[in-house]
């Protein structure tokens, strides 16, 4: 009996050097990996000059947004010139590995000297809050990267309250997506008719293709590289994540929303048209793509939350090369991208859905794009038009901006257009028209 127990202590004590020694070598690999990326140079993020203030506090960072977005490569431009130590946990290997403290040991194995932790993708590490705080509570400087939404909040909200910063990362901006291609709009030439007019053929890539870093660093055909992300993503960071009982319901779900973006929706009218067997069920399919970053659902406006509950929802991508990869193409319709692309752009400039941005229907049920709130102030009400010249078009754009003005007392009033820049008095109402490249610009 004893010599049996001493063999199983022997074999215990054998997986246990092998198991260490797995980590130890995958830690290894991560950090060549990291001499790797560390070393490229990479197109400069327009949020991470306010974040960069905190990246010596002892707040954790938390850099969320969807796969391939370049969370990592943000986390490398913050951490730029420090000593830090880094581990991905898209690694299945590592995902095994039972005893925490044993990932712990083997990174200050690798890694003595640093105080700065970059854990990539965390949110696929079981209970990683715990192994989290117990790095925090030991004085290290934690910097997170992770692509589920809610999940990272919930654990937040329960486990790190107080002592975290959120970092919020989506595809290339417009200026971004500029700077990749060496371009630079410059004050002193944007009424140069040469120069508006290479501005306006980008523009037309990017509301064609999106911002995807990869897409344009590296020249790749947007279709091609977006329908395999997007396949891995459901596959991923849902099917598996969630064990989805109908994995083709969500898959046909994503398909048709991809098809139907910058567009009204309402969940019993979705429930009959994919055939789900409840409205349950939908609702939970619909909150794993938000999950994902795949998908944002806006809310109409209403003082009443009830209403606000009730009511048609519409839906927005991430990307507007999303668009691209739908069965149903509608890539031409520059209405619709034009509409996609402001509402991500409102969303980097901090604004959040169902909070302080929403679409909204005026008493004649004529709509609204966009209503921005700031606390219980609305803020601003944004039409999206591709053109603006046509009389009707003109007509059914003001009059749905003035009577949503007279509904909600609200006088800032803009209609985001494809080029054409001018203000008027309309019915007494001062309304700013303003191309779609200025104002992603951010250009007066």
């Amino acid at each position: 009996m004893f010599s049996r127990i001493a063999v199983l202590n022997k074999i215990g004590v054998f997986y246990s050097i092998h198991t260490y020694i797995m980590i130890k070598n995958i830690v290894y690999q991560h950090k060549l990996e990291k001499e790797d990326l560390a070393s490229k140079e990479y197109v400069f993020r327009e949020n991470l000059d306010s974040a960069k203030k905190f990246i010596d506090s002892d707040l954790i960072k938390i850099i969320t947004g969807p796969r391939r977005a370049g969370k990592s490569v943000a986390a490398f431009l913050l951490l730029k010139g420090r000593d830090f130590a880094y581990l991905n946990f898209d690694d299945e290997n590592l995902l095994k590995v039972k005893n925490y403290d044993e990932i712990i040991k083997a990174v200050f194995e690798v890694y003595p000297e640093s105080k700065y932790l970059f854990f990539d993708e965390i949110q696929n590490l079981k209970n990683w809050e715990i192994f989290v705080n117990k790095l925090k509570r030991r004085g290290y400087n934690l910097i997170l990267t992770g692509s589920n939404a809610k999940l990272l909040s919930k654990d937040l909200a329960t486990a790190l309250t107080g002592r975290h910063i959120p970092i919020e990362i989506f595809p290339f901006s417009f200026k971004e997506f500029l700077n990749a291609k060496g371009w630079e709009i410059k004050k002193e030439e944007i009424n140069i008719p040469e120069v508006q007019g290479r501005i306006l053929s980008c523009l037309d890539e990017y509301r064609r293709d999106g911002g995807f870093p990869e897409v344009i660093v590296k020249r790749l055909n947007a279709s091609t590289y977006l329908e395999t992300l997007s396949s891995s993503i459901l596959f991923k960071d849902i099917v598996k994540r969630y064990s989805v009982r109908f994995p083709q319901k969500i898959y046909d779900l994503n398909n048709y929303l991809n098809s139907n973006f910058s567009s009204e929706f309402s969940f019993s009218k979705l429930k009959n048209i994919l055939e789900f067997r409840s409205t349950a069920t939908l609702q939970n399919y619909i909150s794993y793509l938000e999950e994902a970053f795949l998908i944002f659902i806006l809310n109409r406006f209403s003082f009443k939350m009830k209403e606000q509950i009730k009511t048609p929802k519409k839906v927005y991508l991430v990307d507007n090369g999303f668009c691209s990869i739908a069965p149903s193409r509608f890539s031409q319709d520059f209405g619709r991208t034009m509409e996609n692309l402001v509402f991500v752009e409102i969303l980097r400039r901090g604004h959040k859905p169902n909070r302080d941005i929403f679409f909204y229907k005026t008493r004649n049920n004529k709509e609204v794009d966009f209503l921005l709130k700031k606390g219980i102030n609305i803020e601003q009400l944004i039409q999206v038009c591709y053109r603006i010249e046509e009389a009707k078009t003109k007509e059914r754009e003001t009059r749905a901006l003035i009577e949503a003005s007279q509904d909600l007392d609200c006088n800032n009033l803009l209609i985001i257009t494809w080029d054409r820049e001018t203000e008027e008095m309309i019915r007494g109402k001062r309304i700013v028209f303003k191309p779609l490249w200025k104002w992603l610009s951010g250009l007066l």
